[in-house]
Formats: C-alpha cells, structure tokens, sequence
C-alpha cells in the first residue's frame, strides 16, 4: 500500500514537471534574486519595523547604495570612440545629488547624519588601507627625483596657492584655507590608473615609463595631502594658543606614526606564518584601521587616526610580502561595497537650494586658480627630467584630475563641526565639501578626457606594451595603491 501511494507522489510530481517546466537561465535568476531580496526585506522589517520602511534610515540608504551602484554603471557604459570611459564614480555623486534634491524623493530617502559621518570615516579607513598596503618598498627605493618632485611640488603648491585665494575670496581662515588646500590638491588616481593602464596597453610613452611614472607618484601625492589635511584638521579643531595647536598638530603627526608602528608590527606577528588565514589578516587589519579612525575622534587627535592606518597597513604589507596579494584583493572586495555609500552620501551632503550661487562661483574660481598654478608647477617639475615639450604638456594635463580623496576627507571637517555644534566652523566645513563636490564634478571628467585626448597626440607610441620591457601593473577598482610587479623607470629619470 505504501509503495503504492509512493508510485501515485512520483507520478504526480513527473507530470506536473512536464507540464510545467522548471524556468532557466535568465527567467531562474531573476525570480531567485527578488526572493532573496524580498526575504531579506522581511527579515529586516521584522526586526526594525518602520526603519526599513520610506522615511527610514535603513530604508535611505538601501535605496541610495542601489541608485549610486546603477548610477555608476550607466557613466561607466558612456564610452566614446578613441577615449577611456567616464569614471563610475562621477554616477554615484551625482545619485546622491539628485536623491537629496528631488521634491518628495528626498522626504521617503531620510538618512541620518551620524549614519552617513560613521559609513564615511569608515569607507576612509578602507582607501587608507588600500593605500598602505599598495606600496611597494622596492618601487620606493628605486624613485628617482623626478617621481618625488612630481608627487610633493604640485600638492604642496596648490595647497598654497588655494589656501591663500580661498582666505581673500571666501573669507576662510587660514587654517581652514590649508585644509581646503589640502583636500583640493590630492590627485585622483581613480581616473589617472585606469587612463595611464589604457595607454600603456597601447604602448604610449613606455619608453620614458611615463604611465608607470604617473601611477607611481599619485599614492605620494594623496599620502602627502592627507597628511597635510589631517595636521591641519588638529589644528583646526584645538583650543588654545596657536603655538599650542601647531604643537598638538605635529603630536597628532608623531603619534598617529608611532601607533601605526605599534600596530603593524602586531600584524606582522600575529597570526604567525603557520596559521595563514587570508580571511583573518584581512579582519585584523580593516578592523584596527576602522578602530583607528574612530578612536582617534574619541581622544580629540582626530588627525592620528589616518596615519595611523596608512603606516599600520605598510607595515603589515611589508612584513607578508608576497602574501599581501590575497589581502588586498579581499580588502578590495569591501571597498566595491563602500565605494558607492562614499560617493552616494558625498553627492546627498549637498542641497542645492541652500547654496550660495556666491560661494559656488568664488570657489569655481578658487578652483581654477589652483589648476592653474598646478599646471605650471608640474611643468616646471619635470622639466629636467628627461622628456620632451610634448611629454611635459602631457604629464601637466594628467595631473589635473580630482575625486576619490576628495570624497573621503571632504566631509570630514564638517562632520566635526557638527560635533561642536559651531555654525561658524559648521559653515566653514561646508564650503569646504561643496568645493570638493564642484572639483570632482569639473575636474574628473575633463582629466579623463584630456589624458584620452592628449595621450595618443603628445606621446611616442613604441608598440603593445605585452611586447616592451616595462613590467606589469594590477589595476585596483578605486586606482588607489596599484600593485607594482615591475617599476621600470628610465634611467634619466
């Protein structure tokens, strides 16, 4: 009787599969993904309750992470012929931008502020780390001048010349002018690695090793602007005497090195070799620069926190070796996360009712100042180093562009503010981001376009870089840290 019933279940389940037939491919995978999502809705909601529902925290920043991925993929398709494509990043800015400004989308896309300042610092943990752990000693000890002069001249200068135009056009004090220098003189090699990897794919300027030189000196170059950022940032934010703040800025300098130390030489010997965990090293080290970060914010030297992460994640990389590989990858892998959040919540900072058509056209023009001086300088750095007029004008052109570090310490300042409860800093803070907005909104897209467009005209084409001598580069999603197999610079340089 039982095998009977056994028979009748199997025959039923044949013909319903032969009726209907189970969906494939596409079909399959689609109606798997909304389950999943719906389920995972479900599961929120019933914990949460209305936060996840429109008007919710949650609920703001599921559909502004969504929107930023999608925006990012629609800029990242724009491909026009003989150029390099747009830079996602440019879509997910301007999703936030248009999530925060639309009527009535605006009111169901709520968002908390100490939400969006914790996912911020946090997503500048992570670039930090991925810088830190992309440079390579070897590289380091085979920069020539020019690779120094070009990462430090630039950013030191325009930093200057900004601070001192945005004191006399923005009435900005002089610290907070420094800070605004320093967020706005970081070079963006989310734009620069793609476009210099493209180029020497094709063979242009290999022979002078001008791409390698290009992705060599851009992680100086936003290291130093860090710096200078975070230095001035303690000092912004003390109390006292001037000599006093200078004073905690360079205890800020010293002490977010020696933690650093402290820190990557635990990472060195902890886990030892014997217990290689790919997934645990890569804990460790996010979670002691994520806790870095924030602590630093806890004891009121907020500017050791960055330092610290960069020196610990160098240090840590320096003691793997070869197996900081698998590291970086997954580190890389959590920045594919944070990457949207960065930028979407960057781009919903903004309200464009309440700026001043005033501060946006002085800081325009601060802007421009600053590029200006920029180009000089950067002409005037490499003059001797070996290249051409037309491989000059080139290098000037790709030094122009500005996005990741903007994002990640532009709303920084004013997250602190904030804390302080100071319209008058909160102000200050705010100049500085919307100025860090129109600088990656102006300058990201005409860097892509001019190193597509320069590139091809100002430099020697020596063939298909598979068949020069000019070593291997592994392209990191953001352009930050690029791992250097071989650095082969020219002996003039």
């Amino acid at each position: 009787m039982a095998a009977s019933s056994s028979c009748s279940c199997c025959s039923c389940c044949t013909t319903l599969r032969n009726r209907f037939p189970r969906p494939k491919g596409f079909t399959n995978l689609l109606i798997t993904k909304v389950c999943l999502f719906a389920l995972l809705f479900g599961v929120v909601w019933s914990i949460t309750g209305s936060e996840c529902l429109p008007g919710g925290n949650l609920f703001g920043l599921v559909i502004l992470f969504i929107c930023s991925v999608l925006g990012g993929k629609l800029v990242g398709m724009i491909q026009l012929p003989t150029l390099p494509p747009f830079p996602p990043l440019l879509g997910m800015l301007l999703s936030g931008l248009v999530l925060r400004n639309v009527p009535y989308i605006t009111e169901a896309v709520f968002i908390d502020t100490h939400w969006s300042s914790a996912l911020r610092n946090i997503a500048l943990a992570i670039i930090l780390t991925r810088a830190g752990l992309g440079l390579d000693p070897t590289a380091l000890s085979r920069l020539k001048a020019v690779c120094v002069r070009l990462a430090v001249g630039p950013c030191v200068v325009e930093a200057s010349v900004v601070a001192l135009v945005s004191h006399f056009l923005l009435g900005l004090p002089w610290v907070w002018g420094f800070i605004l220098g320093f967020v706005l003189a970081a070079v963006s090699p989310a734009v620069v690695v793609p476009s210099m990897l493209l180029l020497q794919r094709e063979g242009y300027g290999v022979e002078k090793g001008i791409p390698t030189l290009l992705m060599a000196a851009g992680s100086f170059d936003d290291i130093l602007a860090i710096t200078g950022f975070s230095t001035c940032l303690g000092i912004a934010f003390s109390t006292g005497s001037t000599w006093m703040n200078i004073l905690k800025g360079l205890l800020e300098v010293v002490g977010g090195v020696i933690a650093g130390l402290i820190l990557g030489l635990f990472l060195c010997l902890f886990p030892s070799t014997d217990q290689e965990d790919v997934v645990l090293r890569t804990i460790l080290v996010l979670g002691l620069s994520v806790f870095s970060v924030f602590f630093s914010h806890v004891v009121g030297f907020a500017g050791a926190g960055g330092l610290c992460t960069l020196v610990l994640a160098f240090l840590a990389a320096l003691g793997w070796r070869a197996d900081k590989a698998p590291v970086a990858a997954m580190v890389g892998r959590s920045w594919d996360v944070f990457q949207p959040l960065l930028f979407g919540l960057i781009g919903a900072e903004i309200r464009i009712a309440n700026l001043d058509p005033t501060t946006v056209g002085l800081g325009l023009a601060c802007i421009s100042i600053g590029l200006v001086i920029r180009l000089l300088v950067t002409f005037l750095v490499v003059h001797f180093g070996g290249f051409n007029l037309k491989e000059k004008l080139f290098i000037s052109v790709a030094w122009l562009p500005k996005a990741t570090v903007q994002a990640a310490i532009g709303s920084k300042a004013l997250d602190m503010a904030r804390e302080q409860s100071d319209e008058t800093l909160v102000k200050f803070g705010l100049d500085v981001l919307t100025l860090a907005v129109l600088a990656i909104l102006t300058t990201a897209p005409i860097g892509a376009l001019g190193i597509g467009l320069a590139g091809p005209r100002l430099l020697a084409r020596q063939g298909k870089a598979e068949d020069t001598e000019v070593g291997t580069t592994t392209e990191s999603s953001d352009g930050i840290g690029p791992e250097k197999d071989t650095v082969c610079l020219e002996s003039k340089l």
